[in-house]
């Protein structure tokens, strides 16, 4: 796998389909983002069950500039939920699509994100490296057992996550679709939000954040595992996403040219929250 993906990127590179590639690297514990320019270094690329981290953070940086990403199937997701943002153009990225197998922690443990993967292959690439895997159809286990707490019982599992939080916004900075030039809780006109820890602004914080990602999740799980504190983050995201999809129908990227529901609207939209 590694070799061909590697002989992928070096076909890109030296077809002129793209100027630059974000991929991974051999870190010290596990895989790292590299990022390379010329064609004598993709034997530095790598592929193993410890490349978790969502690449497509990294694409808009590099915005102009025919920029080549190893994509799994989140990763590709997110590709396109940015595309379909205009945040990226689709010419301008050229997607070495990776079926996932699944990442693991450092103990050997699969992710919670992984475990309920729906589409480990990427559903848009350029070239596709590997034979394509079949994604679980397990329809959000985990927020079903959530879902089934009483209220009162889901607000204390929520508190109690929400304490452990140090507001360091690693689970923002790991997130593609957190490309605000300014986050709400960094603006002073208006403040939306006030410095501390206190419980309510940790709950509003995680609240908010989790809103802003409805319909535009890939379910990567970045952010739950850039957490310094281990605080759950997934079980608000994907209990959106489950939301959205029994809702509008809409899975987010599985269309470059579908918006999110939250960003466009239709006549047919139900509308039982009007009384």
């Amino acid at each position: 796998m590694i070799e061909r993906i590697r002989e992928e990127a070096r076909k890109a590179f030296e077809e002129g389909k793209i100027e630059i590639l974000i991929g991974f690297g051999r870190g010290t514990l596990r895989a790292t983002p590299i990022f390379i320019e010329k064609k004598e270094d993709v034997d530095k690329l790598i592929w193993d069950d410890t490349c978790w981290i969502n690449l497509a953070t990294y694409l808009r940086r590099f915005r102009g500039k025919k920029t080549g990403i190893v994509a799994k199937g989140c990763d590709a997701r997110s590709v396109v939920a940015l595309i379909a943002e205009k945040q990226l153009k689709r010419e301008d990225v050229y997607i070495i699509g990776v079926p996932c197998q699944g990442m693991k922690n450092e103990k050997g443990e699969e992710f919670l994100s992984c475990r309920y993967c729906e589409y480990p292959t990427p559903p848009v690439y350029d070239v596709l490296v590997g034979e394509k895997r079949e994604g679980k159809k397990e329809n959000y286990p985990d927020v079903s057992e959530f879902e089934s707490m009483p209220p009162e019982k889901r607000w204390e599992f929520f508190s109690e996550e929400a304490k452990k939080c140090i507001r360091c916004y690693a689970c923002r900075e790991a997130c593609p679709m957190c490309y605000c030039e300014e986050c709400f809780v960094d603006s002073l006109d208006p403040r939306w939000l006030e410095p501390g820890l206190s419980l309510s602004s940790l709950q509003f914080w995680h609240l908010v954040r989790a809103y802003h990602q409805a319909g535009r999740c890939s379910d990567c799980g970045a952010c739950e595992r850039a957490c310094p504190m281990d605080v759950k983050i997934l079980y608000l995201t994907r209990k959106l996403n489950k939301e959205v999809r029994e809702l509008f129908g809409f899975v987010t990227g599985l269309d470059p040219e579908a918006l999110p529901p939250l960003g466009t609207y239709s006549t047919e939209d139900k509308e039982e929250f009007i009384l």
